[in-house]
């Protein structure tokens, strides 16, 4: 499919001059990131040769950003695309180029989700921003949170006990000598057709239906280096260990992500271990680990604050989409949104 050729300014853009519509947060970005590897990376997804010309695929990611930072749908984007001049310039559109309309933008978030392109977008970004020095590297802040499905949660049963002869199929005898297959809640175990891949977790004593967003941030720059999406079944611990990236000094993490496993392996690596403490029955936490863990907690307070911004700035109490794929995609590129505010903060005025 052919390409639209769009930028090249107009009769109508040398009358409107460039201080209408000026935005200096976009147009600090966009002079901060080199778009020719984004956009390298964007090749290819409209290669076919059937059909009218497309928008450039960088003009459409971009689009997407300005979906984040704005809080807008598909429809909010493609109105304020049409009228808004800051935002038609960090897109590259002039005022006499045509601009995408919702059918656009979804297909080709679409597009991305299935060419799982938003990764090496995701990771291409942050080692843009860490060739700028940004990265400190001093530590990396790891921390989960819950965020609600798309789909209606479904009604859980009363906390009836199911049989252990019930449980995965196992006979009365067998289920009674697995301590896998003891009593479970029911309501651990309906889902929603509409979205398989979201499920139950239980957290402070309340019940959440949805999934998990994990988050490896760096310390001092709160720059987001890792992100992964898991349904909300998942313990913290089991992604830990792809939410640090071995280079950095130290790890932060919260009681959850106590292993001793994960001690050794950071050991190995020569990263410090700064895990808070996790006391059990037989071993309650001696007064160092408390005034250590206090200590601990002060220094990864900071991955809270992303956390903070995802739910209360970008409104991400609960997910968009249906489906892990493309709502792990969403969490991505809101990632990189949050990465690319936050390095128009970090770097110095020129």
């Amino acid at each position: 499919m052919a390409i639209k050729t769009i930028g090249q300014l107009g009769f109508a853009d040398d009358l409107v001059g460039k201080r209408l519509g000026s935005n200096a947060m976009l147009e600090r970005i966009d002079r901060l990131i080199d778009w020719a590897s984004i956009e390298a990376l964007l090749d290819g997804l409209h290669s076919s040769r059937h059909g009218r010309p497309a928008f450039p695929p960088l003009a459409l990611f971009k689009g997407l950003l300005l979906q984040q930072w704005y809080g807008l749908s598909e429809t909010g984007l493609e109105e304020v695309l049409e009228d808004r001049l800051s935002f038609r310039r960090f897109c590259g559109l002039t005022l006499e180029d045509g601009s995408p309309d919702q059918v656009t933008i979804n297909r080709f978030r679409h597009l991305l989700v299935g060419k799982n392109l938003m990764q090496p977008l995701f990771d291409e970004i942050v080692r843009q921003i860490d060739v700028q020095g940004l990265i400190l590297r001093q530590g990396t802040l790891i921390d989960a949170s819950l965020i609600a499905a798309a789909v209606r949660r479904p009604k859980p049963p009363k906390d009836e006990v199911i049989a252990e002869s019930e449980i995965a199929g196992k006979s009365e005898e067998k289920a009674a000598s697995d301590e896998v297959a003891k009593p479970r809640p029911a309501s651990k175990l309906v889902s929603n057709p509409l979205d398989p891949d979201a499920a139950w977790a239980k957290k402070g004593g309340k019940r959440s239906f949805g999934y998990k967003a994990h988050i490896g941030a760096d310390k001092g720059s709160a720059i987001i280096r890792r992100a992964l999406l898991t349904p909300a079944n998942v313990n913290d611990t089991v992604p830990a260990d792809d939410l640090y990236c071995g280079d950095e000094k130290a790890v932060y993490a919260d009681q959850a992500y106590s292993t001793r496993a994960r001690t050794a392996r950071l050991k190995a690596a020569g990263i410090k271990d700064r895990t808070m403490s996790r006391a059990n029955k037989h071993h309650p936490l001696t007064p160092r680990q408390k005034l250590r863990n206090e200590a601990i907690g002060k220094r990864r307070g900071p991955v809270e604050q992303v956390f903070a911004r995802l739910k209360g700035f970008y409104r991400w109490t609960r997910v968009r989409y249906r489906g892990l794929a493309v709502n792990a995609a969403h969490l991505l590129l809101m990632c990189s949104a949050m990465n690319l505010r936050r390095m128009a903060v970090l770097t110095p005025s020129a």
